[in-house]
């Protein structure tokens, strides 16, 4: 396998990286392959629009069902010639 050095990273990301990992029990070096791992495990690539985002976002809280208005007739132009 090959390794790799991560460097620059900023104190507050080290700092929640080393409390996410002793949360999980596991050292600051399994904690980041392992988010690495989740992250790049799913095939699927970024939604191509907005609202393909915001549905994948949304779709797993459930639906809301909407009521809607009965739709009217067009009503007429108004006359402004007098």
């Amino acid at each position: 396998m090959a390794s790799m050095t991560i460097r620059n990273l900023d104190d507050a990301l080290k700092q929640r990286l080393r409390v996410r990992a002793a949360a999980h029990g596991r050292s600051m070096e399994d904690e980041a392959r392992d988010i690495l791992r989740a992250a790049l495990s799913t095939g699927e690539g970024r939604p191509r629009n907005l609202a393909a985002a915001i549905r994948s976002r949304i779709a797993p809280l459930g639906g809301v069902e909407l009521e809607l208005p009965p739709r009217e007739a067009i009503r007429e132009t108004p006359d402004f010639s007098a």
